[in-house]
């Protein structure tokens, strides 16, 4: 009984350690994927201890594979299941007009945050996802796009000024 208090003890310690190390980038991560701010992100900070949860349950089975790995797996198909299916609640609200990834919609949010935050390869990208690796390059070309020549506003009209006919 004692060996087994200790046990759990120091599992409790190395997942603590863990959090204290990766929390903050899985934090960032999360916050972009739901687009909020990074002071006001209660969505982000859900689905970080959804996934946080699921690896402490299942920290005892990882053997040698990266817990970081793990959670950021975790992380990605929880958010794209409740963006793409609206499972769960998680995305009811939008995200915040301000983040420069907002206008995109979660697909494309997704595929580049792993893609450029979190250097995850195009094909593993894909595996993740269960998409095609030529899918995953549209998409990310597609959000690229999409963010760095985000579409124009109209022209404001200045009252009182006539039209030149041409």
């Amino acid at each position: 009984m004692a060996r087994q208090v200790s046990e759990n003890a120091s599992r409790t310690r190395e997942f603590e350690a863990y959090v204290a190390g990766a929390g903050g980038r899985l934090l960032h991560t999360a916050t972009l994927l739901t687009a909020e701010p990074r002071d006001a992100n209660p969505r982000a900070r859900r689905l970080l201890t959804l996934a946080l949860a699921h690896t402490y349950a299942c920290w005892e089975r990882l053997h040698g594979e990266d817990p970081y790995d793990h959670t950021r797996r975790y992380l990605a198909t929880r958010f794209a299941n409740s963006a793409w299916h609206e499972l769960g609640g998680l995305l009811r609200s939008r995200p915040h007009p301000g983040s420069p990834l907002a206008a995109l919609p979660p697909q494309e949010r997704l595929v580049l945050v792993l893609r450029l935050r979190e250097g995850v390869a195009e094909e593993q990208t894909a595996a993740l996802l269960g998409l095609p690796a030529e899918r995953v390059r549209a998409i990310f070309n597609r959000a690229m796009a999409n963010v760095l020549r985000p579409p124009r506003s109209p022209s404001p009209t200045v009252a009182g000024v006539k039209a030149v006919p041409s």
